[in-house]
């Protein structure tokens, strides 16, 4: 069977995007081509800075062919439903079609539609150019003459303005060449842009620029190769460490092991070469956290320290993309200048942050909105935060009032983390002082870093002074947690505060645009919740945490609507700007009316947001999908508890006894919903009296007992308990299908069975919604 080999080469693509880019590829190209009828034995995506990649083993060379009936319109029908149905199947004349004769239904048409399948060749050339032009790049840019505005021309090329091809950098080639692996291959070239698919690529941009020739994946991975380019990212990352690491160890240190810089550094690198810079001892006297993010951030190196482990040495590794003719020594001494500078200004700011005290005059009123003691340096910059109005945003307000609404939230959900509510109060009102120093002023990175830091130094509890750095976190998928109780109230109330803030003002993320980061606040919130299981109930919080907000929006209303009436009495009259304001829903009586508004409003939509995220996350852990929205209602706010109904729903589930009792209860479910869509009569309750046959009287006993065990159960959040209850419900629905006859001619013996297949519903209801399980 043929293989596909597709490249698509252009300019430096940012690090951050190769790995989720190469994915998209290889999900875009393989769902169009088994949705067009291909399949295929395997595929494996790579990307370098300059390439995405994608080789596909065992593609079917031709789609089969499909044969597919067409119901039409009985023969007896009005012409205009007979010429309709015509152009829907695409004949010519009635007499192409096929009449079939059905008991009930009598004659109709039936249109048997022939389509031919289609070579590989043919169907690929037709979905890439839509795949690239479409292409779900964060951020893309058009380029070239092509991208003049429609009517301009240069150069013989007609400007298409925003219908010339996006990407993230300037798309420079094409390779796509399929083919059986021990015979010739063959070019698919499509166009797009007037860019023609070949199968003609380019090695390293400085060792190897010359073109090469390219048939099939294994001679286009060697040829790469031999052009200093190594494709496997993988590779490229486990070069980078093994040589960092055996360098440092050489040189009698060891190397400070960093994932997300490796990740990082091997997508700048196309032929790694790693080195080894120094800089001066003097700059250790800066703390160490420090030097480190300095160095990662500013030219993505690696620190190294003593292989006694305490503290950094003086030198750091660099990873260069060329071999140097003079061994990385003007490489190194470039990356040194850099680095010293750097270090240099962190330096400067470190040593000024510690003796910069600022005019405690001016800071006296917020030092008393916020009970600090402002003979500590930290006390001075967070009063400075809120005395100087640094914004946090124009609709939320300045640092100091965000500061004061965290702290309000940490005080709420210290009791439930377990957390001391005297360190979570401090911790808070300190979290964001380091945002006037000097340091986070210039080197953002360091916020929290400096804020532990200056804790510690004027005596601080170490409880408080984690929580100062760990309040960010986590800053993703793979950051670690706070380290304790105090960080973790702290680190919520941070990013619950923010969340429901966004949500009050109608920044919400919107598709793959988060310019608040406001996906990864509460993905953090919810790796909290599960990984602490910690028990909170949101509704209550987020209702909580939105009350400052609305309050701020109540007072600027208020002022608004007093300039307002003030500003045009001598024209309009007070009455009638009164009647305009409240035609125009600026101000609702008593403001009852618009609180409860936006708590309804904004406090579901936002849960509904935690849902998505959570279901992201209990993905991650190995959980079905269709098992999370059994159990997932809109108004579970308990996202631990959600979890914990998961796993237990899981274990069951693939049990024999839960299998059968889903086969049966989709059953009754389904039957029960088909007679409610028809209108059918269900009584409101079971009936005993109108219980004929054993069956359906054992299968009410044990409704009712499953129903009261189950109950009990999930009350006591006993979930497996619950599950086995339920389970006693198998063999009496199995044995209630096999004897009882659900529509019988006696219309309320009809209602009343109807009824126990609603209590079946019911029943199950409880722990999950089996309707939505598949299988």
């Amino acid at each position: 069977m043929p293989d596909l080999l597709l490249e698509l080469r252009s300019e430096e693509i940012p690090a951050r995007m190769q790995r989720k880019a190469a994915g998209d590829l290889k999900k875009l190209v393989t769902d169009a081509l088994v949705e067009a009828g291909l399949t295929y034995e395997g595929a494996r995506e790579y990307w370098t800075p300059r390439r995405l990649t994608l080789d596909i083993r065992g593609l079917t060379a031709r789609s089969a062919d499909q044969r597919e009936e067409v119901k039409g319109p009985s023969t007896k029908a009005p012409e205009q439903a007979i010429a309709g149905f015509l152009r829907k199947a695409g004949l010519s004349d009635v007499s192409e079609a096929q009449v079939v004769s059905d008991p009930k239904k009598g004659d109709f048409y039936v249109a048997i539609i022939a389509k031919p399948g289609r070579p590989a060749e043919e169907i690929i050339g037709d979905v890439m150019p839509g795949i690239i032009r479409t292409f779900p790049w964060p951020k893309s840019m058009r380029w070239g003459a092509a991208s003049m505005p429609k009517g301009a021309r240069f150069g013989g090329v007609d400007g298409k303005g925003p219908e010339s091809l996006r990407w993230v950098r300037p798309l420079q080639s094409i390779v796509c060449v399929f083919g059986p692996e021990h015979e010739e291959t063959q070019v698919i070239p499509f166009e797009i842009d007037g860019l023609t698919a070949g199968n003609v690529t380019y090695g390293h941009r400085f060792h190897a620029p010359d073109a090469i020739t390219v048939r099939r994946f294994d001679d286009y991975a060697s040829s790469l190769e031999k052009a200093k380019v190594m494709l496997d990212a993988e590779r490229r990352k486990d070069v980078i460490l093994h040589d960092a690491r055996d360098l440092a160890f050489a040189n009698g240190l060891e190397l400070v092991e960093d994932e997300g810089l490796l990740e990082e550094v091997s997508g700048l690198v196309e032929w790694p070469h790693v080195l080894m810079g120094e800089f001066e001892k003097e700059y250790l006297e800066i703390p160490a956290e420090i030097i480190r993010l300095t160095i990662k951030t500013n030219q993505k190196c690696f620190v190294t320290r003593p292989q006694s482990g305490e503290g950094l040495s003086n030198h750091f590794i660099l990873i260069s993309n060329i071999e140097a003719k003079d061994g990385g020594k003007e490489i190194i001494h470039g990356n040194g200048k850099v680095v010293r500078a750097r270090l240099s200004d962190a330096k400067h700011f470190w040593t000024r942050d510690q003796g910069n005290l600022p005019d405690l005059q001016t800071l006296e009123a917020s030092a008393q909105k916020f009970d600090l003691d402002l003979k500590k340096p930290l006390d001075q910059r967070m009063s400075k935060l809120d005395a100087l109005n640094v914004t946090f945003h124009a609709k939320l307000g300045t640092q100091g009032e965000r500061v004061a609404r965290i702290r309000a939230l940490a005080a709420q959900l210290a009791p439930i983390v377990g957390a001391d509510p005297v360190l979570v109060d401090r911790a808070a009102v300190l979290a964001k002082a380091d945002l006037r120093t000097e340091a986070v002023g210039e080197f953002p990175e360091l916020q929290g870093l400096m804020g532990r830091r200056y804790a510690l130094l004027q005596g601080e509890n170490a409880a408080v002074a984690a929580a100062i750095e760990d309040h960010w976190k986590p800053n993703g998928p793979s950051d670690r947690l706070p380290e304790d109780k105090v960080g973790l109230t702290v680190a919520l109330a941070d990013k619950l505060d923010t969340l429901v803030g966004f949500w009050a003002i109608d920044e919400k993320p919107t598709g793959s645009k988060d310019p608040f980061a406001l996906r990864r606040a509460a993905l953090g919130v919810v790796r909290i919740i599960m990984e602490r299981k910690v028990r909170l109930g949101l509704l209550r919080v987020l209702a909580k945490g939105l009350e400052p907000v609305v309050a701020a929006e109540l007072t600027k209303m208020d002022r608004d609507i007093e300039q307002r009436i003030t500003d045009a009495e001598e024209v309009l009259g007070r009455y009638d700007l009164l009647d305009e304001i409240h035609e125009q829903g600026w101000y609702t009586e008593g403001h009852w009316g618009y609180k409860l508004e936006r708590l309804e409003d904004t406090v579901p939509d936002l849960l509904s947001f935690f849902h998505d995220r959570l279901k992201v996350y209990l993905r991650d852990m190995g959980a079905r999908h269709d098992l999370i929205d059994a159990v997932l209602t809109p108004d579970a706010d308990d996202l631990l508890m959600v979890a914990r109904r998961v796993e237990a729903l899981t274990a069951f589930i693939t049990s024999e006894d839960g299998k059968n009792l889903l086969a049966g209860t989709k059953r009754a479910v389904q039957l029960l919903a088909a007679e409610e869509k028809k209108g059918t009569v269900v009584a409101d309750g079971v009936a005993d009296t109108l219980l004929k046959l054993d069956a359906e009287k054992a299968l009410w006993a044990a409704v009712q007992t499953a129903s009261k065990e189950a109950s009990e159960a999930i009350a006591k959040e006993d979930f497996r308990s619950a599950m086995e209850a339920l389970s006693m419900l198998r063999v009496p629905v199995d044995k209630f299908f096999e004897d009882v006859l659900v529509n019988d001619d006696d219309a309320a013996i009809r209602a009343n069975r109807l009824a126990l297949l609603k209590a079946i519903r019911e029943a199950t209801g409880t722990v999950a919604d089996f309707s939505k399980i598949s299988g």
